[in-house]
């Protein structure tokens, strides 16, 4: 089993910066990419951005140029720099871990979520 802790949320003013942290912890050996979603209410979860354990990263358009996704292997957490934060970004962020690659069977590990708040 895989534990995943989020931290680093909280309310910021537009243009401002946060960064979150997902620390996994349990049988780490047991992800690959790991990865942040985010879900406002009403709406599916969405992809924000992914890492894979080799560091290669993918973001949803709407984040690129201003978010940044990193890892820590020696740490096994993931990071997200957000920057230039907008109202639009105020929702629940939610960390994500993948099965590692061939793995016949595929599952992801969740995170409880982490508030993200964009006002004035």
């Amino acid at each position: 089993q895989v534990q995943l802790v989020e931290s680093g949320g909280g309310l910021v003013q537009p243009g401002g910066s946060l960064r979150l942290s997902c620390a996994a912890s349990g049988s780490i050996f047991s992800i690959g990419a790991m990865g942040w979603y985010r879900q406002a209410p009403g709406k599916q979860r969405e992809l924000v951005a992914t890492i894979t354990s080799g560091g290669t990263t993918t973001y949803a358009d709407a984040v690129k140029g201003r978010f940044t996704i990193s890892r820590d292997n020696a740490k096994n957490t993931v990071y997200l720099q957000m920057n230039s934060l907008k109202p639009e970004d105020t929702t629940v962020y939610y960390c994500n871990a993948h099965s590692p690659p061939r793995v016949y069977h595929p599952y992801d590990y969740w995170g409880q979520g982490t508030q993200v708040t964009v006002s004035s």
